[in-house]
């Protein structure tokens, strides 16, 4: 679709007023009035589309006949199944970065756009997005949780149905174990949401866990314990990112 003038007079307008950078890249935006991410960096984006393990969600160097990769062929895979957008490196990684550390909310929506186009069919059948929460601490810190901020743009109802009890603190240093342990008995059932049960609303019903990014998988493990000892039907997970060693 061409571009309208006024779009183009606005574009040169703040290139030379304001020299806005790529979020993700730093380079000069060529078109500052479409995002704060530049069209080369949205393109470069590894997404993950199939053939990917229906188990833990990375991508399959060739379609396998059970459809998981070898090592949730060895193990059983996790118990929550997962999928994610793309893979947490390169421009995905540093468009995330701006997005949750830097306070660039407007990226929520295109991120979110990327999930649909890519794990449409994964969110067909949800009744439900639950967001993985932040604890009070590190959301007033902040300023917002980006998991909901994402799954705000899915196009599911969203439940904030889950509560952190503990500040754990930063887990990126540790191994799926050491994650496992220190999550605990982190998260909680929210007493009530929106004015009515959580309990209620979330019984026999299809749950799809949204976050930022999927690393060992052990906050969404934690998260999935909660939502089944509620009486969830059915628990899934859904993220902007997958780290390549998630299991």
């Amino acid at each position: 679709m061409a571009r309208l003038p006024v779009s183009r007079t606005l574009d040169a307008i703040l290139a030379v007023a304001w020299a806005p950078r790529c979020a993700a890249c730093d380079d000069p935006l060529e078109h500052p009035t479409e995002g704060v991410v530049c069209g080369d960096c949205w393109r470069r984006v590894r997404c993950i589309e199939a053939p990917f393990c229906e188990r833990c969600g990375v991508g399959l160097a060739e379609p396998a006949a059970d459809r998981v990769c070898a090592d949730c062929d060895r193990t059983g895979g996790p118990l929550t199944a997962r999928r994610a957008a793309g893979v947490h490196a390169g421009p995905l990684r540093g468009i995330i970065h701006a997005f949750k550390y830097e306070g660039r909310r407007s990226l929520a929506r295109p991120l979110a756009q990327l999930v649909r186009s890519v794990t449409g069919d994964w969110l067909q059948g949800a009744d439900i997005a639950v967001p993985v929460p932040l604890h009070a601490l590190r959301r007033w810190r902040r300023g917002f949780n980006q998991a909901d901020d994402l799954a705000s743009h899915l196009g599911i109802p969203v439940l904030p149905a889950l509560r952190r009890k503990r500040h754990t603190g930063r887990q990126v240093a540790l191994s799926r174990a050491g994650r496992l342990s220190a999550l605990g008995d982190a998260f909680a059932l929210a007493g009530r949401s929106r004015g009515r049960s959580t309990v209620a609303a979330i019984r026999h019903r299809s749950v799809v866990l949204v976050d930022d990014v999927i690393t060992t998988g052990a906050t969404v493990e934690a998260c999935a314990a909660v939502l089944r000892r509620a009486g969830a039907r059915k628990v899934r997970a859904v993220s902007a990112a997958l780290a390549v060693a998630a299991r």
